[in-house]
C-alpha cells in the first residue's frame, strides 16, 4: 500500500524584525538630502513693495546688504572684490544669471548704492530687488 503524502507549501512570511532599521536609515537619508538644497539666508527686514514680479529660484546670485552695510555673497560675508568676482563667475558661466540684490529695510541706501556702483561697472543688466509684498 502506498501512501502518499502531502508535501506542506512552504510559507512564504515577510520579515518585520528588520522594519525599524530600514525606517531609520530612511530618515536619514532624508535629512541628508534636504541638507544638501540648504540655502543660507541673513536675517533682514524686508522692505515692502505695492506691487512685485516673481522670478523663478534657479540661476539666481543673490548679494545681501544687511543694516550695518556688511555685503554677502550667496550668505557668505565678502568684501565688495569677492561680490565683483563672483558677478563675473556667474555671467561666465551662465549669462541669465539673475542677480538679486536683497537690502534690509532700515540700510542707508549709501550701502545699497555700493552694490549697485559694481553692477553699474560690469554694466549688468539682469538685476532685481527682493522687497516683501505689503498685501
Amino acid at each position: 500500500m502506498n501512501l502518499s503524502r502531502r508535501k506542506a507549501k512552504p510559507q512564504f512570511t515577510i520579515p518585520l524584525n528588520s522594519m525599524s532599521d530600514i525606517a531609520f536609515l530612511l530618515l536619514i537619508f532624508i535629512m541628508l538630502v534636504s541638507l544638501i538644497n540648504y540655502r543660507r539666508e541673513v536675517k533682514i527686514a524686508y522692505p515692502e513693495a505695492e506691487s512685485a514680479k516673481k522670478t523663478s529660484a534657479e540661476k539666481n546670485l543673490e548679494i545681501w546688504v544687511d543694516r550695518e552695510g556688511r555685503l554677502y555673497l550667496d550668505g557668505v560675508e565678502s568684501d565688495p572684490g569677492l561680490i565683483e568676482d563672483g558677478i563675473i563667475s556667474a555671467y561666465q558661466s551662465a549669462p541669465d544669471t539673475r542677480v538679486h540684490v536683497i537690502a534690509d529695510r532700515d540700510t542707508p541706501f549709501e550701502q545699497v548704492n555700493r552694490v549697485l556702483s559694481i553692477l553699474q561697472i560690469l554694466q549688468y543688466r539682469v538685476v532685481s530687488f527682493v522687497v516683501k509684498n505689503a498685501r
